[in-house]
This record gives C-alpha cells, structure tokens and sequence, in this order.
C-alpha cells in the first residue's frame, strides 16, 4: 500500500506530519509531496517542512491513498492547484481511499466528492451544499473517503487511516504512542 500526503504553502504542520509519523511507525510507504517545484513548504506557522517529492517527479496513480492536510491558506492552496484536484476527484470515483482533514474536506465537497456520505471537517468548513452529513467526530470514515475535524483529532484519523491499510500494526503504533482514546466531546468555547 503506497500513500501520498499533499503539502501546500500554509498547511497545518501537525495534520502533516502527525499522518506521517503514524503511517511510518504503522509500516506504511507514505511520500510527502509539494505541490510546487520545491521540495521546501511553509506551514501555517511559519515551520519549513522539507518534502521527499515534488509532484513533477509523481505519478499519482502509482499512489493507493491520497491524504490532504488543512491549514485554511494551505488548504486553499491544494484546492488551486487543478492537478491535484483533477487527480483527487478520478481517484476517489474509483473508489480509491481519500482522507482529509480539517479544512481540506471541504475540497473533497466542492467536488461532489462527499455527497451521500457521512462525513467530518472543522465545523465552520461543512457546508449543505455537498449534499453530505456532517458528523461532529474526531474522524469520520464512509466508504473510500475518511475525513477528520481538526488538529486535534489527527491521531484520531491517522489511526483511521492506519486501521484501513494495515490493521494488524495498530495496536503496536497505539501502544508505541501510548495513545488511548477519549470519548469525550469537545464543547465550542463560549
């Protein structure tokens, strides 16, 4: 199973590389790609991450998962760039795993891409108009698509991701994390 994982200027850094960290400990072939022709990407708070690919040098469809990070302005970034997007949209038709998280899911919405399914995203990024349901969860996982609510819950859908992929290595990656799931749900600040 080979992934990808997409960075864009602006992209939240722990959504990234949290995903990596987990697939990696998980077994799991995960490339990090730039979108651009530089290998080195901005996060959204200023951390300059240095990717193992630009996307000149993929062939998307060598990948078996697609992953999107958010970060509001890498977020918009991915969601520019009509390579991707074309490529995110063929891939998912053909019921190819595709996982967002945050913001990013609302790309995967503007592409029709979450219609009739459940799904998840930072509250202020679900939007009617993707014909979907919103679930207020960690992360969400409908069919080939798996979306996450936010920073917070990367783990959360990094484990998603891993338990699709490579079941038998979670209960090792949860435990070399020392991860143990909350059931609590998290209450907008007043």
């Amino acid at each position: 199973m080979k992934c990808a994982i997409f960075f864009a200027e602006g992209f939240e850094e722990c959504e990234g590389l949290i995903i990596v960290d987990v697939l990696r400990r998980g077994n799991v072939g995960i490339d990090t790609v730039s979108i651009t022709d530089s290998r080195e990407v901005l996060s959204s708070h200023q951390v300059e991450v240095k990717t193992d690919k630009v996307w000149n040098e993929i062939k998307p469809d060598d990948y078996d998962v697609l992953i999107l990070p958010g970060g509001k302005l890498g977020t918009e970034n991915l969601e520019h760039f009509a390579p991707l997007t074309a490529t995110l949209k063929k891939h998912c038709e053909a019921g190819r795993l595709t996982c967002a998280i945050c913001a990013a899911p609302s790309i995967l919405g503007h592409l029709g891409l979450l219609k009739h399914r459940n799904y998840t995203s930072f509250p202020a990024f679900s939007d009617p108009s993707y014909e979907g349901d919103y679930q207020m969860e960690l992360a969400v996982h409908d069919g080939n698509v798996i979306t996450g609510r936010g920073m917070g819950a990367t783990i959360d859908f990094a484990l998603e991701i891993l338990k699709t992929i490579n079941p038998n290595s979670l209960e090792h990656v949860e435990y070399g994390i020392q991860y143990e799931h909350a059931f609590r749900t998290l209450k907008k600040p007043m």
